[in-house]
């Protein structure tokens, strides 16, 4: 095969899978405050996506991949400090999703995406990259929501979150994941301002979110091939 039709080939076979994502992009800004915005075309919410930036430097491309994975924001939407751009994107929902700085003339396409129930489709090497993100994710919650389980039956107020710090402590030192350093940050804002009597509501409303979390890193670690 001569390497006219085999780029040809590798081309077709790009705006085929591109032309198969759920996911259209417009009103591409370049500049100091890029952006683009987002559509989602399919009948369920797109969980998470990957999308290409392409410039062209005089002979040399360079190309530049942004991975945005909002699968949690099932549990964390309108919490202070969620990031509504991160979030998963529903069906017929439009978005502004902002960039780093891009020079004039840079491309951007969706390359990878993964719906609600799993289905992956797009670049395979995205794909590997949020599937084991999302693995590492949910071990990281499991273990927060293990420690919470064995922990508050057994102990109460000043007792158990210091219990649970030491858990946590000794968590981070071994897994440096968001989930656990979350969680000993949760505790130790506890022992610093909260009254004695609302400790332990504090704490089990907590281990209840970590456990809905950890219930949806579960469902969307499994993969479903388009």
């Amino acid at each position: 095969m001569s390497k006219a039709i085999l780029a040809s080939a590798v081309l077709s076979a790009a705006v085929a899978y591109a032309a198969d994502l759920p996911l259209k992009v417009s009103d591409v800004v370049t500049g100091p405050q890029s952006h683009v915005r987002l559509t989602n075309t399919a009948s369920q919410p797109v969980t998470a996506w990957s999308l290409a930036a392409t410039t062209q430097e005089g002979a040399r491309t360079h190309r530049e991949v942004y991975t945005v994975d909002g699968y949690l924001s099932e549990v964390t939407h309108g919490l202070p400090g969620a990031a509504a751009h991160r979030e998963r994107l529903m069906p017929g929902e439009s978005r502004q999703i902002p960039l780093d700085a891009l020079q004039a003339g840079t491309t951007i396409e969706v390359v990878a995406a993964v719906l609600d129930d799993g289905t992956a489709m797009g670049d395979e090497h995205a794909l590997v990259v949020i599937f084991e993100n999302r693995a590492k994710e949910r071990d990281a919650l499991k273990a927060v929501a293990d420690s919470f389980a064995e922990v508050l039956p057994a102990k109460h107020g000043a007792e158990a979150v210091a219990a649970l710090r030491e858990r946590f402590t000794a968590l981070v030192q071994r897994n440096d994941a968001l989930p656990c350093r979350a969680a000993l940050e949760a505790v130790q804002s506890l022992e610093r301002g909260m009254p004695a009597d609302q400790i332990d509501q504090a704490l089990q409303k907590y281990a209840d979110f970590v456990k809905r979390q950890y219930d949806l890193a579960a469902k969307h670690a499994q993969r479903r091939q388009a």
